[in-house]
């Protein structure tokens, strides 16, 4: 690994955890830095799930108070989504690197128009907090195994369909979907690792980079409009979405 892929690790893996914080779609980031420096895309797809990781804990602490409140129902949704995620982690092992290359300029293609209706998705005006239903129950299963999958727009995926099942306060919500995006994620980490398609020097770089990106977020979420951050997100996506579909 050369001295500039280093730095272009160590870039995406701060600008990821700051787009993050802001607006979202920090895995754009992570996955494409991995796919340009020469990793095999599931190779890619594994360590960006590492990398992501930590972000997903610290979000999930910030509401550990909201979390307590819901602790039973989150632990049923998580439940549920620790085995959506086993399923669709252990899908993308059972791929080889072609098959999954064929698929990538889709998911990417598809996870780019998902994050840009992501503010149309999000409910504005929640109904009242009930209990998920079977419906609600078989939709967040099978975002569970995308995010297992794939993981890029998997939270807005989360977000609309427990808006749209469950209602209630939108913090409530977010709470619930970072802390099962906890349970996914480290699902995922546990089948990548034992699968050996985890990159760790990649990983290694852009670990402590998302730990700054992360705090520097919080700084320029005050300063910079999210629809700025949204718009950077959205080109980085169809960027890698025509690069995927001409390669």
């Amino acid at each position: 690994m050369t001295f500039f892929d280093s730095l272009l690790l160590f870039a995406a893996g701060f600008l990821a955890s700051a787009v993050n914080a802001i607006a979202g779609g920090g895995t754009f980031l992570t996955f494409g830095a991995m796919t340009l420096v020469g990793l095999p895309p599931i190779v890619a797809n594994a360590t960006s799930s590492v990398t992501q990781f930590p972000g997903y804990v610290t979000s999930a602490l910030a509401y550990r108070q909201e979390i307590r409140n819901d602790l039973r129902e989150a632990l049923t949704i998580g439940g549920l989504s620790l085995v959506g995620g086993l399923g669709g982690a252990l899908i993308l092992l059972s791929l080889s690197n072609p098959t999954f290359r064929q698929i990538v300029p889709w998911l990417l293609l598809g996870a780019t128009v998902l994050f840009a209706a992501g503010p149309w998705l999000k409910p504005k005006h929640l109904g009242p907090d009930h209990r998920m239903g079977p419906a609600g129950l078989a939709a967040q299963f099978a975002t569970s195994v995308y995010g297992g999958f794939f993981g890029a727009g998997m939270g807005i995926m989360m977000l609309a369909v427990l808006g749209l099942s469950k209602g209630g306060d939108y913090h409530r919500l977010n709470a619930i979907k970072n802390f099962v995006a906890v349970l996914i994620a480290a699902m995922a980490i546990l089948v990548f690792s034992g699968g050996g398609v985890v990159a760790w020097l990649p990983a290694a770089i852009m670990i402590p980079a998302g730990a700054l990106g992360g705090y520097a977020g919080v700084w320029m979420a005050k300063r910079v409009p999210q629809s700025v951050v949204r718009m950077a997100v959205i080109a980085v996506g169809l960027l890698l979405s025509w690069y995927y579909f001409a390669k």
